[in-house]
């Protein structure tokens, strides 16, 4: 009997399929790099079609298969041809990945609309070239069968991490975060945190292309072992899943000394005219009468002790020098309450007249029930080219002071802080951008019993952006095993459980209050103690057991 009899014919045209990817070249090669990471997007929030993966990373595998083997002599041009099937695959999931990013050129759009083409472009390519690097580079160490899905895997994940670090980093759409799609498997983020589940991603997905296409058909060199490492691999992905499920089922949430909170989204869009003194008052008008209105949970309107958080930029005026706005805010609060609210603050230049603003930031103010500010937080973690230029010290020295200087620029606060005022548990304040960094939340040694959110997402409209960012949320949720609040001027406003489970939520396009209690948190997660270093530790392993287990070459 012929060994292809005993084989599914599934398999042969699996084989005939990677093969052709293996044999394509020149610009057909690229599109379909480019298509594989287009694709890819998918399994991200807000799609979460996890599945999609186990298409494309393999589609990435077999089509690096085919650029040849990087000898002495064709090094080169092998790790070439690798980079650009490793570019467009990148191009392709960062440009539909983070479309949503011109939407904030259209805000003004008759200032900056000219600018939409460059901004949707420019910054997947230039991002793609982790992906260049992360393909070439694996290319470079390739081995036979599933000890180059491994090798991939490592390498595609220690890029990922290096995206996350340099330039101040931009660890945003990781793979890993296709696992948001599932309340259990994001679960081993407690233990891995995000490049971890990267790693746990593409090790399982590519396993499909755990056999290459160099060489004899598999007809001719089976072994026996052809579908073992996918079987292993989806066995892998159901455990991670049982453990998940496992650690949900067991849980449970402590409100014995719970804190009532009132989350308010207010929905308020963009508007040219925010420094006219009827609009300003119309914002705050919404915002205090939001802050003290019955609800059916609150039929009475928020309880003494109650803590009430706005978004981001929630009034548009500074808010520390604005004493009639403050002393509104007093007489809105219950009795012993306390407000979380961003503005933004100024002071004068260290170099100039005091009278004279010139230092800004974009900050969180804690506020009592006199009206007072009790904690200032600013952020350090600022959006390059939004909130400041990158170099900007260096191109002040050389005279380029009006750019670094721009309209809306601000200066980096010291680092992550513990908010401690009495009868609030201890807080980390984190403003927009800043919850995109794993392991970055919170501060050394200054563990908080939970995280507060404060953004504003109307610069990205209805597009997947605002959800993209909201799942990095509960992520940083089940990392850290704290709960987060989260607040958004537009976007999504929501109680998130140290499980990453969302406990209450307000969607785009509806202004309303969530009223709930705040649980409390878990004992510090493996992550938290440990950051990177366990998938570190995964990887080198990984890498280890490839290496060990590669045929070795007898003498004749």
């Amino acid at each position: 009997m012929r060994i292809e009899n005993l084989l599914p014919a599934a398999v042969f045209r699996l084989e005939s399929f990677a093969s052709a990817l293996s044999e394509l070249r020149g610009w057909r090669r690229h599109g379909v790099a480019f298509a594989a990471g287009a694709a890819s997007t998918f399994a991200l929030p807000p799609y979460g079609l996890l599945p999609l993966l186990f298409v494309t990373v393999p589609v990435l595998v077999w089509l690096l298969d085919g650029v040849g083997e990087p000898t002495r002599s064709r090094r080169r041009r092998v790790l070439w041809r690798a980079g650009l099937i490793g570019w467009w695959f990148g191009f392709g999931y960062f440009l539909l990945g983070l479309f949503w990013v011109g939407n904030a050129f259209l805000v003004d759009a008759e200032k900056f609309a000219f600018l939409l083409p460059l901004a949707v472009t420019l910054l997947p390519a230039g991002l793609a070239l982790f992906t260049a690097a992360a393909a070439a580079l694996s290319r470079l160490f390739w081995l036979h069968g599933y000890r180059r899905v491994a090798i991939f895997a490592v390498v595609w994940t220690a890029l990922e991490w290096l995206r996350g670090h340099i330039l101040t980093g931009f660890p945003w759409n990781l793979i890993g975060s296709s696992f948001s799609a599932s309340d259990a498997l994001m679960q081993a983020g407690a233990l891995v945190g995000p490049y971890g589940l990267t790693f746990f991603a593409t090790l399982i997905a590519g396993a499909v292309a755990s056999f290459d296409t160099r060489g004899a058909s598999i007809a001719r060199r089976i072994d026996g072992n052809l579908l073992t490492a996918p079987a292993i691999a989806l066995a892998g992905l159901a455990l991670i899943w049982l453990g998940g499920a496992a650690r949900l089922s067991s849980a449970t949430l402590d409100y014995s000394e719970a804190m009532d909170i009132r989350i308010v989204h207010p929905n308020t869009p963009f508007a040219r005219d925010w420094d006219s003194e009827e609009r300003l008052l119309t914002i705050i008008g919404q915002l205090l009468r939001m802050s003290r209105e019955p609800t059916e949970a609150r039929p009475l309107g928020p309880e003494p002790g109650t803590l009430i958080v706005w978004p981001e930029n929630a009034v548009p005026v500074l808010l520390a020098r604005e004493p009639y706005v403050l002393a509104a805010i007093g007489r809105t609060l219950p009795e012993g309450s306390h407000l979380i609210v961003g503005s933004n603050r100024a002071e004068s230049a260290p170099d100039g007249p005091a009278n004279r603003l010139r230092v800004f930031y974009n900050s969180l103010y804690l506020v009592d029930d006199s009206g007072s500010i009790v904690e200032t937080y600013d952020k350090h973690h600022l959006v390059p080219f939004g909130e400041y230029v990158p170099l900007r010290h260096l191109l002040g020295r050389i005279g380029l002071r009006q750019l670094v200087q721009f309209q809306g620029s601000f200066d980096e606060g010291p680092g992550p802080r513990t908010l401690s005022v009495g009868g609030i548990p201890p807080v980390s304040p984190l403003i927009c951008y800043e919850v995109i960094f794993p392991g970055k939340v919170v501060a050394p040694g200054e563990r908080p019993a939970w995280l507060v959110n404060i953004t504003n997402d109307a610069w990205f409209g209805a597009s997947a952006g605002p959800y993209q960012h909201f799942s990095q949320v509960r992520m940083r949720a089940v990392e850290q095993g704290l709960p987060v609040v989260r607040s958004a001027n537009s976007g999504i406003s929501a109680l998130v459980d140290p499980y990453g489970r969302v406990l209450e939520s307000l969607p785009l396009d509806r202004a309303g209050v969530i009223d709930a209690e705040l649980p409390a948190p878990l004992s510090p997660t493996l992550y938290a103690r440990l950051g990177d270093l366990l998938v570190a530790f995964l990887m080198l392993a990984a890498l280890a057991a490839a290496w060990a287990s590669r045929p070795r070459r007898t003498d004749a």
